[in-house]
């Protein structure tokens, strides 16, 4: 008998020590990536979004990033003549949260905070250029998508986004969009 209540009393110190093992930080559930994306022709728009984030478990991810955003469009008038365009650059933070319901399918949510500068370019030579005044702008992604596998922890994914706030000056513009991410 005293030999069975030992061997138990081991086992639950076993099962202890392994339980507090899981639940302390492990550097190698760090996960790094981040997104780019860009697009050129009247729209332009160039991203840049580093990230590093923490890997809980195969169905949890959660971390933050940097953003570094250009865009540009030019705006024409309806004779087909250009008459004025927009420069926007950003630069700001990010958090983000990404679940894997099913292994492959992501879904996750990114709020961001980029501060904002610009310059509107006129091309009547009597309307002088335009500074904006810089300001912060939030945004909110909410995106559905695949993880593409690359072994190991490592792959690509590719999301449908939106911009859920719909600032008037946000990177994301008013529709859905396409995103490629990776992560190493």
């Amino acid at each position: 008998m005293l030999m069975f209540c030992a061997a138990i009393a081991a086992h639950a110190q076993k099962d202890s020590t392994e339980t507090e093992k899981e639940k302390k930080f492990n550097p190698n559930n760090l996960v790094f990536g981040g997104n780019i994306g860009a697009s050129f022709g009247d729209f332009t728009f160039v991203r840049i979004s580093p990230q590093v984030g923490y890997m809980f478990n195969r169905y949890f991810t959660a971390g933050a990033g940097v953003n570094f955003i250009y865009s540009s469009q030019k705006y024409y008038s309806g004779t087909g003549q250009e008459v004025y365009s927009y420069n926007y650059g950003y630069g700001g933070l990010n958090i983000f949260a990404r679940a894997f319901p099913v292994r492959f399918i992501m879904v996750g949510v990114q709020p961001e905070l980029n501060y904002n500068w610009g310059k509107v370019n006129y091309k009547d030579s009597r309307i002088p250029d335009e500074t904006l005044q810089g300001e912060f702008v939030p945004s909110l992604l909410l995106s559905g998508g695949l993880m593409i596998p690359s072994g190991g922890r490592g792959g690509m994914m590719i999301s449908v986004d939106y911009d859920v706030i719909q600032h008037s000056r946000s990177p994301y513009g008013p529709n859905a969009f396409v995103n490629i991410g990776f992560v190493f």
